[in-house]
């Protein structure tokens, strides 16, 4: 029985089109990418800690490319060095890995989840969207991935649909911030900016929380014309001028996604893909 019988990750469980034909339908090549936005990297079950530093990274890249040339596919090695992929920003590359390693265990929850957070990244959304709905089952529902089709949905558009995914998401996993910071984006896109701050200021109060979450906590202050509490969180290293650009770009990025279909990405704003 499902945990949450009415959710939207459900619901998507159940849709009748294959995976197999997402699959096919996903080839592309290792050359190209696109660069929506910054994400997080982590993965459970055989990812490894993966280095910060532009150099470390670099080499944990290289280490983990050549475990995957000699076996092109393998779980682990397929899902380390798309990891790594991401964090350098080459996400195209990295969504081509995982096709490899998802049409060669086409039923493999990890691997799907890393495939379809790969797709998100590289922009390719409604693939992402199909994946993703595979990549848990209704009795064992994953809140690191109801938190990325929540962020998918954001930005197809469908924000009450992003928001059911964040609520179970946070049934599993309260006080979430990675959940939380992806909340208070989908308020952003609908301007609904007090929600908008209260969700942020709770993640941005775990001592997990990493910079982005403080950037778009600084950003919402910013369009609330809180210009000194944006200059205070951004923290004193940061530019005078940076809120108020953040602000600019984020109300465009708002009236965007007011204006586009939802077969497009409505924004790139810091969502994060734990």
């Amino acid at each position: 029985m499902s945990l949450f019988p009415d959710s939207s990750a459900v619901r998507s469980w159940l849709s009748s089109v294959a995976l197999v034909v997402t699959l096919a339908a996903a080839g592309t090549s290792l050359g190209g990418c696109e660069d929506v936005f910054d994400a997080t990297r982590s993965i459970a079950g055989p990812a490894q800690d993966m280095p910060t530093g532009g150099a470390e990274l670099r080499a944990y890249a290289d280490d983990w490319g050549k475990r995957y040339d000699s076996d092109p596919g393998e779980k682990t090695a397929s899902i380390n060095y798309a990891r790594a992929l991401r964090a350098l920003g080459r996400y195209g590359e990295a969504a081509a890995v995982m096709q490899g390693a998802a049409v060669r265990a086409p039923n493999d929850y990890e691997v799907l989840g890393a495939y379809g957070k790969a797709l998100a990244d590289s922009g390719r959304l409604a693939q992402a969207k199909e994946v993703l709905a595979h990549a848990y089952s209704p009795d064992r529902p994953d809140w690191t991935i109801m938190s990325v089709q929540g962020a998918v949905a954001d930005e197809l558009g469908d924000h009450p649909g992003a928001r059911a995914f964040y609520r179970d998401a946070l049934t599993i996993a309260p006080g979430e911030p990675s959940i939380l910071n992806n909340l208070g984006l989908s308020y952003v896109l609908t301007k609904q900016l007090p929600q908008a701050e209260a969700a942020l200021r709770e993640a941005n109060a775990n001592p997990r929380a990493d910079a982005r979450v403080r950037d778009n906590l600084a950003l919402v202050l910013a369009l609330e014309g809180k210009t000194a509490k944006a200059r205070a969180v951004s923290g004193k290293d940061a530019s005078a001028q940076a809120p108020a650009v953040d602000a600019r770009a984020a109300r465009r990025t708002i009236e965007q996604s007011a204006q586009s279909s939802s077969a497009e990405p409505t924004n790139a704003l810091a969502f994060t893909r734990e």
